[in-house]
């Protein structure tokens, strides 16, 4: 499934520099659009899939500043300058991934720009405040100031997009209120192939993710503590230490794991427990490919993605003992989890999907704002 030829487009992501969640959408747009151009602030091939690198990657002068591809985020206060740089004259159709700065691009009049929005900049606007609690008196005065600019432009910048498509309802109502545009929501691709629906029970519960502060594992840790039901904490983070210190000797943490050790883990699980509040979340979506129920906070993307009572549960305290009360709901009802039916669920979030959702929105604006080759 492809667009091809139909118009000359350009593809912009914020930067290239690994493998995660955005730049999985970038390479199913790739899929989409194969004969597209890449434009982004800082590049490293060699971190990036081949479907990416078949593409030409053209870049911001912020990729040729020193030490760029590792202190890339440094720069971020010239990236909106570096962008509106870029020469995209000529393009037809201009699809900015955007969740740092890339919607900042200025496209030819007649050109459509449409801002497929994994979620605003985090860090400027709802976790503003996380992310200036450990800082000095020095440091928060600065990055405050810095924040100012950056939300003046974030602002500036979403003026300029013609179309904004949402990765899940909690990101458009983001977008609504602090751009003041609607959104159509389009799920992520997910892999759902990659993944066999699991008849294992191991036993344990699993969290899985980045041992972040907003992810909020300390409330899984505290919870299965004090219960002392078994839980595996799979991933690495900066508050990896501090949670094992707290954690009983029934709360396992292996540390970064593959993919592959993911999948199995994901497959032997009883259920995972998603404690956070997430732009859209991946992982409760890979484990109801793997027939697992999840047990999700009440906020977010996950609302979006579980279904409660046939793909999982959720509590609606961000504590401990809300968690536990789900848990022991859940163990309650866990006969009557269905795999197949989880499975299903998932499926509606498989790549084809995506790559289906997207032609169909890009070719109904595009045909709607007089682009006859559609």
């Amino acid at each position: 499934m492809t667009i091809s030829g139909r118009y000359r487009t350009a593809l912009v992501h914020y930067w290239l520099v690994g493998m995660r969640g955005g730049e999985r959408v970038l390479e199913s747009l790739c899929r989409l659009f194969p004969d597209a151009d890449i434009y982004t602030n800082v590049y490293a091939a060699s971190a990036v899939s081949p479907t990416i690198r078949r593409h030409t990657v053209r870049t911001t002068f912020v990729n040729r500043l020193p030490f760029a591809r590792r202190l890339y985020q440094l720069y971020l206060p010239v990236m909106p300058l570096a962008l509106e740089q870029l020469d995209l004259r000529g393009y037809q159709l201009v699809i900015s991934s955007e969740s740092g700065p890339a919607k900042n691009v200025i496209v030819d009049p007649e050109a459509v720009h449409l801002c497929y929005c994994h979620s605003p900049m985090r860090y400027l606007w709802d976790q503003r405040k996380e992310y200036l609690r450990d800082r000095g008196a020095l440091s928060r005065a600065g990055i405050r100031l810095l924040f100012h600019y950056l939300r003046m432009a974030d602002v500036t910048s979403a003026a300029r997009v013609d179309v904004f498509i949402a990765n899940s309802r909690f990101v458009a109502q983001r977008i609504r209120k602090y751009w003041r545009r609607e959104a159509e929501v389009i799920p992520p691709p997910v892999d759902i192939g990659r993944f066999r629906m699991g008849m294992r029970n191991d036993g344990y519960f699993l969290w899985l993710g980045h041992l972040v502060r907003y992810k909020r594992p300390d409330i899984a840790v505290d919870a299965f503590t004090r219960s002392g039901r078994p839980l595996v904490v799979a991933g690495d983070g900066p508050e990896r230490a501090r949670l094992q210190r707290s954690a009983g000797r029934n709360v396992s943490f292996p540390g970064r794991v593959s993919d592959t050790e993911a999948k199995d883990l994901l497959e032997g699980c009883r259920a995972l427990v998603f404690s956070g509040v997430e732009d859209f979340g991946i992982v409760p979506v890979e484990a109801m490919a793997c027939g697992k129920p999840v047990i999700a906070y009440r906020r977010g993307g996950a609302k979006d993605t579980v279904e409660e009572g046939i793909s999982g549960l959720f509590f609606d305290d961000p504590s401990p003992d809300s968690l536990d009360q789900a848990v022991r709901d859940f163990e309650d009802a866990e006969s009557r989890f269905s795999p197949s039916v989880i499975r299903a669920r998932a499926e509606r979030f498989d790549e084809s999907m995506f790559m289906e959702r997207m032609k169909n929105a890009i070719e109904s604006f595009m045909q709607n704002t007089g682009h006859p080759h559609a």
